[in-house]
Parts: structure tokens; C-alpha cells; sequence
């Protein structure tokens, strides 16, 4: 079905091409629909002063702020020719003052306008000069009886004010001018929800919604619009993914059982523990997967340390016993060499299929990475095409083209938001008929995101830790504020390669005065802060002061692969104690002697990544120990942050306080192609009721109606929604 033309039309016919090519530019804005979709941020009121009091985290940021004229000065300075004039004008609204400033010509109109009293919407950028906030020549619209049109005053004063997300050269009041040429088009838009399910539900349709959204007259308009636009947003992005998941369940898969008495049978007998509930349970529905004549899709989020690498091992040595083969690709070198490493030490002599000394029942398990040398690369090539490897770990050197399998029937995919939607799906092609495929990661996501993010994807968790590991106490070091808890951090160190154990320094850069641009912009951005701390130079510090005499090695991204392996190699033998290493320990590192970690600049990592971080340690039977080092201030949100870093070791919670935190694009990053660009209402943690109902509308709807042949509206708005990019995301899944 073909879009409304008028809504679709460019909006230089309506709003002429200067006005046009700025909301083009600037907000993403092209046509009369787009911009009945840019949604009002907020809405102030005429009788209520919008708060100055929020400005201080506002800097470099454009606002726009309701405000009354305190006073207003004009100055006359040296200067130039002749000297100049400078304007100062203080508003206030209750709440904080505010500084404005005019120089030069432009003092006139505003000395003018802005009388003592007066009361006006400004819009600019909030700067600071002599330690005081103020906005310098901001774009002004009066709100008294003064204003040039008297009509358009009064309607403007009885109303809800909506302030637009704007930009430096068009105003949120100039946006508001440009919504109210193309609402009247409001009326033509296309409703995608079916109608039984707007009318069950209570919603609004959806002109009434873009009207009340966009000039509402009460609040009650307002939450009435929010409610529809939300149900709109989840509900097409839900119905996106369940036409993604009917459309998997009808593609062949080679279902994939253990034997009995086989390889998964043998490997279960020789194991020295007993397995959690919680992975006997989640191995039983990825079992119960594998077993079905369509690919499998699966999520399995799993703690820090809950044997997520267990479970993954367990579904590829059925994928063994039924005579395929099983592919995990890691996201690092690092990661990659530690999972051949532990699954070859867990599977013993299983591992060493038609060698000498291998067991019958045996597979060979071969790593493939970027920096193997080119005869043992050669030999692991040979192993894959001819079937003689039942397992392969590797790099993204697993996606190449020379790369083949025998008969390839899973894919795990360790961290999966560390790779590209197109990465996924080139190791998949690999397989004859779509392989069965297990997304694993360790970052624990909330339910909201994985239906959001992961829709296409079933979701198992895993959020009991094995028996025998060991709590991990963790404490924020206040080094500016406490100097001597740094020096105390340092002895426990000390004390704890005393006892034996190892300890793990965690550094935001590397130090090597090869850092990437980003990193030298963000030290910029950050001003008077100084730049990170680098592994190189703590080291170097460490081992000339508070742990001389004990062996410090460095560990980082850019080291040649074959040292980072040696290093990785001699730490985990226990002979380096002590590893001074940027994010690249962040996940799968498993060395069970290391009890402390110290995380210097912590406030520079996110709340999830410093839970990554922190799991590193405690792995064994003796308690674990992470220091949070900060320079900043008690009352500064970052140390907020390292505050409920310490106060739990619950993931799933530190995920929703990251959520909360951040912006949802950060969290919801690359995992979906486009997500952000349709959820300009929905607030993926506060909307979590919405997204649950619209999930199961969705599946509902698709199951009676896979094509949506009956409902034109909804297949409409799904083309409007999902951009190419996304489309290419779902298609590929």
C-alpha cells in the first residue's frame, strides 16, 4: 500500500527550502510526517517558571527556558573602536537566576523587549563565564501583552507551551510554527493498530494522538497522546519481530540430538561437580532447541561466573554426537585463546579426537585466529572442511571466506554486542541448512531490552552462581578526598600475593602515546580533568613504589598477539602475580587464584562494564576483592554510580541502574541497526507493561496473519518504520 503523498512530500513545498534544509540537516526531518513525529520534549506553562535550577548539567547543551526579567543593564566598555556595548540581562523563574548577554549591535532590540518584568522564552546555549552560567545573544519570543501579534499572544498564553528538541539554528517556538503548518495533514495519517485492539485497549486513534501530542489543552491530552504513540512504537517494532521469528520457525534446520552413551554422555561422566538447577534447566530447553527441525535462536544471559561457558560447550558437544559441527566465535584474540584453553582443559582427552592418547569418543577442538601461523592456520582449515574438527573457537578469522565446514549445526556467539549483525550472519551461511544458533553474553540485560532488542531471539538466564564461588566485596577508594585508603589499597595487594594469590589493575588507556583520536577528543572534552590513567605508566609507578619487588606484567589490546598470549599464559600459571591491563580482561578471563582487582579512573567506566570487570576476580574458593579507585567528588553522580556498584553484585540490577543512567541509545548501541530511530516516545526500562502487552499482541496477530494481508495499516506503517538499514537487521536476524 502506498504512503498518503501528502505526507510524504517534502517540506520545502510547505515550509520553503531554507526552513527545510535546516530540520533536514540538522533533526533528520524530510517530510510533513517526519515532523508530525518529532514529538515535544516537555511543556511548560504559562503560570509556572520552568527550572533555572537544572542548568548547571546543561553545559554546552541548547535549552529553552521560560523565564520573568529581573533586571536588565546596558554597559558601555573600552575596547575596538571606539568601545562597544554589552548588554546583561538576569531572568529568574523561582527556581535560579540566569545570566544574558548581548554585544554590540544586537543590544537594541532585546534593551527594548526585555524590560524589568517582562516575561519571554529564551533559547541558546548554556555557557559559563567567570564561574556563572549564562546564555550569550539567545533567540528570545516575548510572552506579554507587548508581543507583536496580540492574538497569537493570547492563544499562545492560554496554552501548554510545547518545547521541541531544537537546535542552534531553528528554536523550539520556530518549530512549533512549523508542526502548526503540516498538522491540519494530521488527519491523513494511515492507523496501523487493528482496530479491535485500539478499542480493547482504550487508545486513542492515532490524529486525535498527533493533535493532542503536538497542542494539547489539558495534561490529560497530553498522557492520553503518550499512551497511543507508545502502544504504536512497541507494538510495530513487536510485530517486526514476531514476523521475524514465524519466518524462522518455517526455515529446515537438521534437528541435532545427543547419543546416548555418546560424546555428551562421556563428557558429563568425567565432570568433578555437580551442575547448578539453574544450568540443568536451561540446558534442557536449549537441548529441547536443537531438536527441532528449525533453527534454534537463542539468548542465553547468564551472570558473571554462572557457567554460561558450560552450557554453550554442553549444546556443542550434542551438535557432535549427532554429527555436525559446532562453531563459538569470541570477540577478541584473548577471549578466543582462554575458551580453547578452558574447554580443551574440561574436555581432556575428549579433545584430542584420532590423536594418540585420545578417546574413542573424542573430537578434535581447533582455534582459528587472525595471527596463527600459517601452517597451524593451514591444519585447523584442513580439520574444518574434512569434519575431523567436531569444535572450532575463533576470531572473526571464522567469517573469512576460505573458511568451510563439513557440516557446520551451531553457532554460539560469545558477547554478542561486540559484533555486527552481518558478522553473525556470515558464520551462519557457513552451514549447508541455517545452523542452530546460541547468542550468549555476560552483560545482564533487562527483560525490556531483551524483548526490544533481542525480540527475535528466545531469552534463557542463568542467575545462579556454581557452588563453591566465592562473594566479592567491593569498595570505592576516595583517592583525592582519603589519600592513605590509595596506600592501603596497594599493601592489601601486597598482602593478598603474600597469601599467594594474584591481583588484576585495571586502566582506562593504554599509554603508549598511540591513542585513538576518541580517547584524546573525550580528555579534551573533559577540560580541566586530566587525561586517563594508562597501563603503561601505572606499571611502571607499581613497580618502582608499592609493589616493587613482585612481578607486574601489562596486558593490552595493541600488544603482538603471541606476547599477549605468553603473558596470559604465565599469569593464569601463577608465575606474573600481578596484571596491569586495560578492558581486554573484561569477559571470559578465568583465572581462579586472582582475589583483587583494582579498577584506577573507575568513574570512566560504565556500571555494567565495571560488574564485567569485577567478575574477573573471586573465581576460586578464596573471597574476592575489587577497589574502585575515583578522584572525583563524594556528591558527584559518578561516584553515585561506584556507590551502587559496591552496594550490589546483582548484574540484572546494576543493568537497569545503567539503563536508567545513560541514554537508552548507549545501552541499546549497534545490538539493533535503527532501534533508536523509531522509539521516540517509548522508554524501553519505564515502559516495560507496554512492550509485555505488545509482545503478545504481536505474536497474536502474526500467527493469524503472517503477510498482514488484512490489516494495510499496520504494513504501511511497518514500511514507514523500518528504514533499509533495519529491514536488512530483520531480514538477517
Amino acid at each position: 500500500m502506498e504512503h498518503v503523498p501528502a505526507l510524504d512530500e517534502d517540506l520545502k513545498k510547505t515550509l520553503g527550502p531554507a526552513t527545510a534544509k535546516v530540520l533536514a540537516e540538522q533533526l533528520g526531518l524530510h517530510t510533513a510526517l517526519d515532523l508530525l513525529h518529532h514529538y515535544p520534549r516537555r511543556y511548560a506553562e504559562r503560570g509556572e517558571l520552568t527550572s533555572l535550577a537544572e542548568l548547571a548539567d546543561q553545559i554546552d547543551e541548547h535549552v529553552t527556558v521560560v523565564a520573568q526579567v529581573a533586571d536588565a543593564r546596558l554597559l558601555t566598555y573600552q575596547g575596538g573602536r571606539g568601545g562597544g556595548k554589552r548588554l546583561e540581562v538576569t531572568i529568574t523563574d523561582g527556581s535560579g537566576r540566569l545570566q544574558l548577554v548581548f554585544f554590540g549591535a544586537g543590544v537594541h532590540k532585546p534593551h527594548k523587549d526585555l524590560l524589568p518584568g517582562s516575561r519571554a522564552m529564551f533559547a541558546g546555549k548554556v555557557s559559563k563565564f567567570n564561574n556563572k552560567l549564562q546564555l550569550a545573544h539567545p533567540a528570545y519570543e516575548p510572552l506579554g501583552a507587548d508581543a507583536s501579534d496580540r492574538d497569537a499572544a493570547a492563544a499562545f498564553a492560554s496554552q501548554l507551551i510545547p518545547i521541541y528538541p531544537a537546535c542552534a539554528k531553528l528554536e523550539s517556538w520556530k518549530i512549533a510554527k512549523c508542526v502548526d503548518a503540516v498538522l491540519p495533514r494530521a488527519e491523513e495519517v494511515v492507523d496501523p493498530l487493528p482496530p479491535a485492539l485500539r478499542e480493547g485497549r482504550g487508545l486513542v486513534p492515532l490524529t486525535e494522538a498527533l493533535l493532542k501530542i503536538h497542542r494539547p489543552v489539558t495534561k490529560a491530552d497530553i498522557e492520553d497522546a503518550r499512551q497511543r504513540l507508545k502502544w504504536d512504537e512497541a507494538f510495530v517494532l513487536q510485530v517486526a519481530l514476531a514476523r521475524r521469528r514465524h519466518a524462522d520457525a518455517q526455515l529446515p534446520a537438521v534437528p541435532r540430538r545427543p547419543v546416548p552413551g555418546g560424546l555428551l554422555d562421556s563428557f558429563d561422566a568425567k565432570l568433578p561437580f555437580t551442575l547448578t538447577d539453574g544450568q540443568r534447566n536451561v540446558s534442557k530447553e536449549i537441548f529441547d532447541d536443537l531438536a527441532t527441525s528449525h533453527p534454534m535462536h537463542r539468548l542465553l544471559q547468564g551472570e558473571v561466573g554462572s557457567g554460561k561457558t558450560l552450557v554453550a560447550l554442553r549444546a556443542m558437544l550434542a551438535a557432535v554426537d549427532s554429527g555436525g559441527q559446532a562453531a563459538m566465535l569470541a570477540p577478541t584474540e584473548v577471549l578466543a585463546q582462554q575458551h580453547h584453553r578452558s574447554i580443551v582443559e574440561m574436555m581432556g582427552e575428549l579433545a584430542e579426537g584420532g590423536m594418540l592418547g585420545g578417546s574413542d569418543q573424542g573430537t578434535k577442538v581447533v582455534l582459528l585466529t587472525g595471527s596463527m601461523g600459517m601452517p597451524a592456520r593451514r591444519q585447523a582449515l584442513l580439520d574444518l572442511v574434512t569434519g575431523e574438527a567436531g569444535i572450532v573457537i575463533g576470531t572473526h578469522a571464522l567469517i573469512e571466506d576460505k573458511v568451510q565446514f563439513h557440516d557446520l549445526g551451531l553457532v554460539v556467539v560469545d558477547e554478542q554486542h561486540r559484533f555486527g549483525v552481518e558478522q553473525r550472519d556470515a558464520l551462519r551461511s557457513k552451514g549447508k541448512q541455517p545452523p542452530h544458533l546460541l547468542v550468549m553474553t555476560a552483560t545482564p540485560i533487562p527483560r525490556t531490552v531483551a524483548m526490544t532488542v533481542f525480540g527475535d531471539l528466545e531469552t534463557s538466564v542463568l542467575d545462579q552462581l556454581p557452588a563453591g564461588r566465592s562473594p566479592i566485596a567491593t569498595h570505592v577508594v576516595p583517592a583525592q578526598d582519603k589519600p592513605h585508603f590509595l596506600v592501603r589499597a596497594w599493601e592489601r595487594v601486597r598482602e593478598e600475593v603474600e597469601n599467594g594469590h594474584q591481583a588484576y589493575v585495571v586502566c582506562p588507556r593504554i599509554g603508549d602515546g598511540e591513542e585513538e583520536p576518541k580517547k584524546k577528543k573525550a580528555a579534551e572534552e573533559d577540560g580541566d580533568r586530566r587525561p586517563p590513567l594508562a597501563v603503561l605508566e601505572i606499571a611502571e609507578q607499581l613497580t618502582r613504589g608499592p609493589l616493587a619487588g613482585l612481578s607486574v606484567e601489562v596486558l593490552h589490546g595493541r600488544m603482538d598477539p603471541a606476547d599477549k598470549d605468553d603473558v596470559m599464559r604465565r599469569f593464569t600459571a601463577g608465575e606474573v602475580k600481578v596484571l596491569v591491563a586495560t578492558t581486554v580482561i573484561e569477559v571470559g578471563v578465568n583465572v581462579p587464584n586472582s582475589t583483587v582487582m583494582v579498577i584506577m579512573d573507575a568513574d570512566r567506566f560504565g556500571v555494567s562494564q565495571l560488574h564485567q570487570l569485577r567478575g574477573r576476580v573471586g573465581r576460586g574458593s578464596a573471597p574476592g576483592l575489587c577497589l574502585l579507585v575515583s578522584e572525583m567528588h563524594e556528591a558527584s553522580p559518578a561516584r553515585a554510580r561506584l556507590a551502587a556498584v559496591a552496594a550490589t553484585l546483582d548484574g540484572f540490577e546494576l543493568s537497569r541502574i545503567d539503563l536508567e543512567q545513560r541514554r537508552e541509545g548507549d545501552v541499546l548501541g549497534q545490538a539493533q541497526s535503527g532501534v533508536r530511530s523509531s522509539l521516540r516516545m517509548l522508554a524501553v526500562i519505564e515502559d516495560e507493561e507496554v512492550i509485555a502487552q505488545a509482545r503478545e499482541e504481536a505474536t497474536r496477530v502474526v500467527a493469524g496473519d503472517p503477510a498482514l494481508e488484512g490489516l494495510p495499516g499496520l504494513r504501511t506503517a511497518l514500511d514507514a518504520l523500518l528504514d533499509t538499514e533495519r529491514e536488512q537487521y530483520l531480514e538477517k536476524g
